[in-house]
């Protein structure tokens, strides 16, 4: 009874997905599943090994990169971009508020808020960056100003 009862089920799980398969699709025209291939143009310049400039006759300059899985092509975009300039001036600008300097010796130790607490580092005098060497000078203008204060303070 058991073995009758399997084997009316599997007939039924086999007529049930035979009547769900579809017919079969037509077949898309071969220019449809064929993905356009990048190249490097005949008139493209070598800058650097695998990286190539080159100017379409639009007047658009791309650059094209040798990878290993194939060759890749971007717009190029000019290195002195306003844009990038003063996105760099406005992060400059919000690092150097955010940061607090204190002279220690021959050495300053810098604080800044960060997402995970205050992160604190210290660099030699002499081997500041151009954030840092702009921290320490408005450190030091506050200092003069305030010992300006006091000493008029004291007069």
């Amino acid at each position: 009874m058991k073995l009758k009862i399997c084997t009316l089920l599997m007939v039924c799980v086999a007529a049930a997905i035979a009547a769900d398969k579809a017919a079969p699709k037509k077949a898309k025209p071969a220019a449809a599943n064929k993905v356009q291939q990048v190249t490097i143009p005949a008139g493209a310049v070598e800058v650097e090994p695998y990286t190539y400039r080159y100017t379409d006759a639009q007047g658009k300059k791309w650059i094209y990169h040798k990878m290993p899985f194939g060759i890749s092509r971007a717009e190029d975009k000019a290195a002195g971009d306003l844009k990038a300039d003063d996105s760099k001036k406005d992060e400059n600008a919000r690092l150097i508020n955010a940061t607090t300097a204190v002279e220690d010796g021959d050495t300053v130790r810098f604080e800044r808020p960060g997402p995970f607490g205050v992160t604190k580092w210290q660099r030699k005098k002499t081997e500041l960056n151009e954030v840092e060497h702009a921290v320490w000078d408005r450190e030091q203008q506050k200092r003069a100003s305030r010992e300006n204060a006091t000493n008029a303070a004291k007069d």
